[in-house]
């Protein structure tokens, strides 16, 4: 009898991404990915076209020129930085580096699913904290620690909430989790958050050794078809990192197009103006079909169907029918809701007037 080489049994879930084809038709408006609404900076488009004259040459593995000018942007330290292709490769990481099988990692109910796909990957068990009206809650992850809990991953504003949490609850969260357990802070929608109260994870745990903070470039900078990200921590944990980290992971487009999106200020600040402003006037829209929504700090908002006649599956099937691809919620188990990225204006007006249609809203 012939044998095959027979792989590990690596029990986890596959991240489904946000569709671009709905019935083999590509969708003429999708707002299923968190994308930015306006795009990369020209300047970044511009720069990647530059370096596409010559593919022939790899890339800086060690992508010092984009640590440079990150470095600079935020006022931190080029040597603690590392970069991803997208930050999802910094969470593979992490999970490589710190955790084996047995070990205990800890998530709010509803996050991102790549943290517990990457976990399960490592053999870790993925405990669940609950939400409070689903915004992140500090005393039920601290509820759930015990001797064998190895790292805590929260995103701050929360995906696919859009709820944040502030400073003063991030900084006791660190506090009250013992010194040895690693927290995990992903900054993926930090720029939209205008609140008082409010501190990314790298402005508050710059000098923490025991926290990463990640970063990406595929939402506000408008690069996620690049895939670029990147971490910061102590010196410790990013060397840890490095040890494991691919040669070559980004791309010089990537690498390039990056550093010409992080010094582009003012179109950065274009796309937070656009989002912020039609994160109202969606919710405000919304709340006069009686759908349910939070007030979100982020490009999307998570909208619930509980209070009117029609299911979210009906109501993802219209829209898809129509062109309109959002995001089903099934995979993160909050039910009988979607979450709807804020488009360009043109995209998010042909949404409303396609919503008030399918709820018979004047």
């Amino acid at each position: 009898m012939m044998r095959f080489p027979k792989p590990n049994n690596i029990v986890a879930e596959k991240y489904v991404a946000g569709m671009s084809l709905f019935k083999s038709k590509l969708a003429k408006i999708k707002l299923s990915a968190n994308e930015s609404a306006l795009g990369p900076s020209p300047k970044a488009k511009k720069q990647y076209l530059e370096v596409s004259k010559n593919f022939a040459r790899y890339p800086d593995s060690d992508g010092t020129f984009l640590r440079k000018t990150l470095a600079n942007k935020f006022k931190i330290d080029k040597n603690r930085i590392i970069l991803g292709s997208g930050s999802d490769q910094i969470f593979e990481l992490i999970c490589k580096s710190f955790l084996k099988k047995g070990d205990e990692v800890i998530v709010p109910k509803f996050s991102f699913i790549i943290y517990r796909i990457y976990s399960r990957m490592n053999g870790a068990k993925v405990i669940y904290a609950k939400e409070n009206n689903f915004t992140i809650s500090i005393k039920d992850i601290l509820k759930k620690v015990t001797r064998k809990t190895k790292i805590v991953f929260i995103a701050n504003p929360n995906n696919p909430t859009g709820t944040y949490i502030s400073k003063k609850e991030l900084l006791f969260l660190r506090k009250k989790l013992r010194s040895n357990i690693l927290l995990v802070v992903d900054d993926a929608y930090f720029e939209y958050v205008k609140q008082k109260d409010y501190f990314s994870g790298l402005k508050t745990f710059t000098n923490f050794k025991n926290v990463v903070m990640t970063r990406t470039f595929s939402k506000i900078y408008g690069l996620a078809g690049l895939r670029v990200g990147w971490g910061y921590g102590s010196k410790e944990i990013i060397s840890a990192l490095n040890k494991i980290k691919p040669p070559f992971n980004v791309s010089r487009p990537a690498l390039f197009a990056a550093s010409a999106a992080v010094k582009d200020s003012s179109w950065l600040n274009k796309e937070i103006k656009h989002v912020n402003k039609w994160s109202k006037k969606m919710y405000s829209e919304f709340k006069k079909m009686r759908i349910e929504t939070n007030k979100s700090f982020t490009n999307f908002l998570l909208v619930k169907f509980d209070k009117v006649k029609i299911n979210s599956t009906k109501v993802f099937r219209l829209l898809a029918k129509s062109g309109i691809l959002v995001r089903k919620m099934d995979v993160y188990g909050i039910k009988n809701s979607l979450r709807i990225t804020i488009g360009t204006t043109s995209e998010n007006i042909t949404l409303i007037k396609k919503m008030r249609k399918i709820l018979n809203v004047r």
